[in-house]
């Protein structure tokens, strides 16, 4: 294998890649800056709630069975790379003008966030434009460049590039969004319904989850963010399906650390990346 690590991501490639399937995880970064951190107006778990903690670690055996993973260094309370770089909220950044409408600005939620999980405020006051053009720079313009290249070598040989974008949802967030006497997912596929993916692909990754014994629905509450709409592009033979596993299957929310049961639930989602890469699946994306 061979590992490339810069201040904005660490990229783990395999010794051959076997198919176009690459895995990435833009909000599992856990570097937090003492100069961020002396900004910040909460604690340090409540900063780390909005981050996809440990979700690396679930897909860090895709090298060894021949797909690169790429993962975020910086946590996604700092600067949110499932964000366009335009996404700048008045709110929280110095010299922005009023914005059009934007879901995620309105919440708080821009390429550098304003809040974290339950709408709490992260700052005392607003940041600078130019440090938030500097958290770009230095963060989302590399992390972009890594994926924006795997994506087009996996193009180049093999005819086509399928991103598994790994998340992980809050478990009262997908509570919230099930209906009563409803099962509650465990895993939402998002492919931005249907326009990040061909149906071929994600019935292939539904059918992965699904035979791993997980409850998986697609699109609702969670369709696909920044990534899957900027990369995916199933008519080039480019899939994109936004991944988003329910924390409380593997770590204890409010203490942000794995439960006892982490490698357990890690060796099977081993189980479900081998079988993403299975040859027939690097066939049917090339179709």
């Amino acid at each position: 294998m061979r590992q490339t690590t810069s201040e904005a991501y660490r990229l783990i490639r395999p010794t051959e890649q076997v198919g176009p399937v690459i895995f990435a995880s833009p909000h599992s970064g856990r570097d937090y800056e003492a100069e961020f951190l002396a900004q910040v107006v909460l604690d340090r778990k409540a900063i780390r709630s909005s981050e996809d903690a440990f979700v690396d670690r679930l897909f860090d055996m895709a090298p060894d069975m021949g797909a690169p993973l790429l993962t975020a260094r910086a946590p996604r309370a700092f600067l949110d790379l499932n964000r366009a770089a335009d996404e700048l909220d008045p709110g929280v950044i110095e010299g922005i003008q009023r914005v059009p409408h934007n879901p995620r600005i309105s919440s708080g939620l821009g390429v550098i966030p304003r809040v974290v999980a339950g709408g709490r405020a992260i700052y005392r006051g607003k940041l600078t434009l130019a440090e938030a053009e500097a958290r770009i720079t230095r963060f989302w313009h590399p992390y972009h460049q890594a994926l924006a290249a795997l994506i087009e070598e996996a193009q180049a040989d093999f005819g086509s590039a399928v991103l598994i974008d790994c998340h992980s949802m809050p478990h009262e967030a997908i509570e919230a969004h099930t209906r009563p006497g409803q099962p509650r997912p465990e895993v939402v596929l998002g492919d931005r319904y249907g326009v990040a993916a061909g149906r071929e692909v994600m019935d292939r990754v539904e059918a992965a989850f699904a035979a791993a014994g997980l409850r998986v629905v697609r699109n609702a509450p969670f369709a696909g963010a920044y990534v899957a709409q900027a990369y995916g592009r199933p008519s080039r033979g480019v899939h994109v399906v936004q991944v988003e596993i329910d924390r409380a299957l593997y770590m204890d929310e409010a203490r942000v650390e794995p439960l006892p049961g982490f490698a357990a639930f890690r060796e099977l989602m081993g189980g479900v990346v081998a079988d993403l890469l299975r040859p027939s699946e690097v066939a049917l994306a090339a179709e």
